[in-house]
């Protein structure tokens, strides 16, 4: 089973990037400093989050603090799925 980091790491190469190279950033590489997520991308990023991983993402919950790198958007999800049991 894919770890929530693999997950995000592939869907951002295949969906985001389009990269044949896969994701060739590190887990802390912030997506902002980097041109990583637009807007469109962000949004892109919340519809798989919450089909792939059956959590409800509020616009409120959408800050640079969850949604800025691969352990930020890691963290939040784990912190969502502890919750919504």
């Amino acid at each position: 089973m894919q770890t929530i980091q693999e997950a995000l790491r592939a869907y951002i190469a295949q969906n985001i990037l389009f990269s044949p190279d896969g994701f060739t950033y590190t887990d802390n590489d912030s997506f902002l400093e980097n041109g990583i997520l637009d807007s469109t991308g962000v949004v892109e990023m919340v519809a798989f989050i919450e089909d792939h991983f059956k959590i409800s993402v509020e616009d409120s919950e959408i800050t640079p603090q969850n949604f800025d790198s691969i352990s930020n958007l890691a963290a939040y999800i784990r912190s969502k799925l502890n919750h919504k049991h």
